[in-house]
């Protein structure tokens, strides 16, 4: 059955009035030509989708980016690390108050972490940077990771290859 053109601009208002678009109103749903027991039926529509749609937003995840300078050189290899916590929110639950590790690729693995007040949500606030320095005394090819960790669950990771070339003092 063909849909009139009354009808179709009813539908379009019905669906943007779930949807939030457009400033449309009962009244006018009336005057594209519903009547009243659908007005009521498209406000009834319109409440219960906003009803069912959840109170608050999900929470936006962070992401990490990992940079080691210098990323090649001669053993001994002193190298700086940084990590930058990119976007997402300020008061991310899994990224407040980790502990923090530091997997070489040598065979050592760092970690620490901080004494915390309890997590607030909208109040406590996530450290957006990390930095740290290791010194490579061998040479090779390393995989390092950076890992954030609620208790023993990793909640983010990146990782970064640094190469360790045979120094002056290895011969």
């Amino acid at each position: 059955m063909p849909y009139s053109r009354r009808a179709c601009c009813a539908l379009s208002a019905i669906i943007a009035g779930l949807f939030g678009v457009g400033g449309f109103s009962s009244a006018g749903l009336s005057s594209a030509g519903l009547s009243s027991a659908n007005t009521a039926s498209a406000n009834t529509a319109s409440a219960n989708a906003v009803q069912s749609a959840p109170s608050t937003r999900e929470a936006k995840k962070p992401s990490l980016s990992l940079r080691v300078t210098p990323p090649v050189g001669f053993a001994p290899l002193r190298t700086r690390l940084v990590v930058d916590v990119r976007e997402g929110d300020n008061d991310y639950a899994d990224f407040y108050c980790p502990t923090v590790e530091w997997d070489w690729g040598d065979g050592t693995v760092s970690a620490n972490s901080e004494d915390c007040d309890p997590y607030e949500a909208g109040k406590s606030e996530i450290r957006r940077r990390f930095s740290t320095e290791h010194i490579f005394r061998q040479a090779g090819a390393f995989r390092v990771a950076f890992r954030l960790k609620q208790k023993d669950r990793v909640v983010a990771s990146s990782t970064v290859n640094v190469q360790v070339r045979s120094g002056l003092s290895q011969f």
